[in-house]
């Protein structure tokens, strides 16, 4: 299949970034032809490409966008989560770099959209060359008549704001980050059935649709080419594109758009190969289940391929490991990074996490004991679907899942107290 290009197609093109430069490749073509339509015809639009959320939970966009548009009148928001810190992901960063009018553009059609006048890019905290990036756009949008009181000559009003975070893992959650934009503890909130969802009640309790940032930029090609367009790309239930960054034991690494439904191995095969003999892959950041070897022959990259093979899309963050990886050191990792972002308020994550964490200290010092996976595998059981947002989760899956495919390699550390495959090429965060 190869890659399929629609938001990197210009990612050679000199000073893509620039609105001139931006303009010249079709740029706010999307956003003119949405304020003169109808917004409930702009969400019409969106509904028939199929378009899912990319941040991870692969959410139908429309739905987000109609429950905020149906909402009584008054003030509506709408935020951009850009706090990009799942590890293994680095395609907003390329994306608000590259092309950060596009990134502007499509929140500015979700702005007509949902009727929102006030619009905000949560922005993770360590990135600041994107984030000069965007002000930048904005800046320039401002001066092109693209944002402020008349959107492209229609007479809506739009602004749109940057509100830098403060490096905490946790803020890409959207309850959480809505609390950190307020000025309060960046930690989840409670969701139905115990309270509304943001469409409803969310920003300063009123309706306030988030979305990611390859979400919205997915947008304005949708509004330009039309929703059939973009619907004639991916599979049945999977529509469109996708980037994936991919890393590891990979000869070229780097982010690749492809069509959803592209074999598992074809994407290895773009990145220029394994270095090496193919162990296992992790398809979608590090808070997805990984896949050994044997899983990854008949795997397809979209929506329900990974769920039948046991685990998902996420953040497209796709880590390839060769033979010389220890599973049980990168599980050590990946159990650290939990603990040390657990926000603490859910008592499942919190100690769960920890514990964890302390287990694998104990196995990697040699002193592991032989009912450390199974408690390994108890604590995972316990933290999962027991915490206000999917930290908790996301701790658990990837565990839980080394444990059913790399059992051996356990047993093998807790028996003689050191690494199966030597070395290793993981590093263990102390």
């Amino acid at each position: 299949m190869g890659e399929k290009l629609v938001l990197l197609a210009h990612r050679a093109t000199p000073n893509i970034h620039r609105m001139d430069v931006y303009e010249s490749t079709g740029g706010y073509e999307g956003l003119r032809r949405a304020v003169t339509m109808e917004p409930a015809a702009v969400i019409e639009e969106v509904k028939k490409s199929g378009l899912q959320g990319r941040g991870g939970a692969g959410f139908p966009t429309w739905i987000k966008w109609q429950g905020v548009l149906t909402n009584p009148p008054g003030e509506r928001y709408v935020i951009c989560n850009a706090d990009e810190g799942e590890p293994g992901t680095f395609k907003d960063r390329e994306l608000m770099l590259r092309f950060p009018h596009m990134v502007v553009e499509g929140i500015a059609i979700a702005g007509y959209a949902t009727q929102s006048h006030v619009g905000y890019i949560y922005i993770r905290g360590e990135f600041a060359e994107p984030a000069m990036r965007i002000r930048q756009a904005i800046d320039e949008a401002y001066d092109r008549g693209y944002l402020g009181h008349s959107v492209a000559g229609s007479g809506y009003r739009f602004d749109l704001f940057v509100h830098m975070g403060a490096g905490s893992y946790e803020c890409g959650e959207e309850t959480a980050l809505m609390s950190s934009l307020m000025g309060e503890r960046g930690q989840p909130r409670a969701k139905p059935p115990h309270a509304p969802l943001p469409v409803v009640s969310g920003l300063w309790k009123r309706p306030t649709l988030i979305n990611n940032v390859e979400t919205y930029c997915c947008v304005p090609h949708i509004l330009r080419n039309g929703g059939e367009w973009y619907a004639s790309m991916g599979t049945e239930r999977s529509k469109g594109t996708k980037i994936f960054s991919v890393s590891g034991h990979i000869r070229r690494p780097g982010n690749y758009e492809i069509e959803l439904g592209t074999p598992l191995l074809e994407l290895i095969d773009l990145a220029g190969g394994c270095t090496g003999t193919l162990k296992a892959v992790i398809p979608g950041g590090s808070s997805v289940p990984i896949l050994p070897t044997e899983k990854c022959k008949d795997e397809t990259l979209d929506y329900e391929g990974c769920r039948a093979a046991g685990t998902m899309l996420g953040s497209g963050g796709f880590m390839v490991f060769n033979e010389t990886t220890d599973i049980v050191k990168l599980m050590a990792v990946t159990a650290r990074f939990y603990a040390h972002e657990s926000c603490g308020k859910c008592t499942p994550c919190r100690e769960g996490t920890r514990w964890m964490h302390k287990i694998f200290q104990r196995i990697l010092a040699g002193k592991g004991r032989p009912e450390d996976p199974d408690l390994l595998l108890s604590i995972c059981n316990n933290i999962d679907g027991r915490s206000y947002c999917p930290l908790g989760d996301a701790a658990a899956w990837p565990i839980r899942a080394s444990l059913q495919h790399y059992h051996h390699e356990y047993d093998y550390w807790v028996r003689h107290g050191r690494s199966p495959v030597g070395p290793g090429s993981v590093p263990v965060l102390e």
